[in-house]
């Protein structure tokens, strides 16, 4: 990589990580686009060579930050996880993503608050950097190598995904209607529910 592109990284990813601190902290509606660009130390104009708008790094730092998550899951169960059946896969994932999130409260807040499906997909099918895990190959790969075929494989995952987010939210942060650890096992089982309920039939 070039000094220039190099110095383009820098800067992208110091407003990136600016506008992280400052809506985890002040909040997205009451920060500016002039607060993020004063403390990361560019011109306001520099902001817009990167991003539309305070909505464009948002959407962006939410498909990073999401991104991250599985990368580090899928980096943790690397080893555990390959002569696992689809379903246990998909939990051991889950579950690594879940205990990020409890570690990381302000993270869970920030994505639960600013995630929609499409912002999420858009996280999980176009890595917003070359050093983000491209999910959608991952699950790909996984179906593909599972014994049985699925039917509409996106719903199914993105009926995963909005029963662990509702459902955590309210654990983690509020402890409500029980703790994360008495969770789990309801959780769990729901998942492998979701995932049955798409299963055809063995693979040829």
């Amino acid at each position: 990589m070039g000094k220039i592109d190099l110095n383009k990284q820098q800067k992208e990813s110091s407003l990136l990580k600016t506008a992280f601190e400052f809506f985890t902290t002040k909040g997205f509606s009451k920060t500016s686009i002039s607060d993020i660009a004063g403390k990361a130390g560019v011109a306001k104009g520099t902001f817009y060579l990167y991003f539309k708008d305070k909505y464009d790094i948002r959407n962006k730092l939410v498909a990073h930050k999401s991104s991250q998550l599985f990368m580090n899951a899928m980096q943790e169960i690397e080893n555990e996880k390959k002569d696992l059946p689809f379903e246990e896969k998909i939990i051991k994932i889950v579950d690594n993503i879940v205990n990020q999130l409890n570690d990381n409260q302000s993270l869970l807040t920030f994505i639960s608050k600013n995630l929609s499906w499409g912002v999420f997909k858009s996280a999980l099918t176009s890595p917003s950097s070359a050093n983000d895990v491209d999910f959608s190959e991952v699950y790909d790969m996984m179906l593909a190598e599972a014994p049985y075929k699925f039917r509409d494989p996106e719903i199914m995952l993105f009926m995963i995904i909005e029963l662990v987010s509702s459902t955590c939210y309210s654990t983690i942060l509020y402890g409500d209607p029980c703790s994360l650890s008495d969770l789990k096992p309801y959780l769990y089982d729901t998942v492998k529910l979701i995932i049955a309920q798409h299963k055809l039939s063995e693979q040829v």
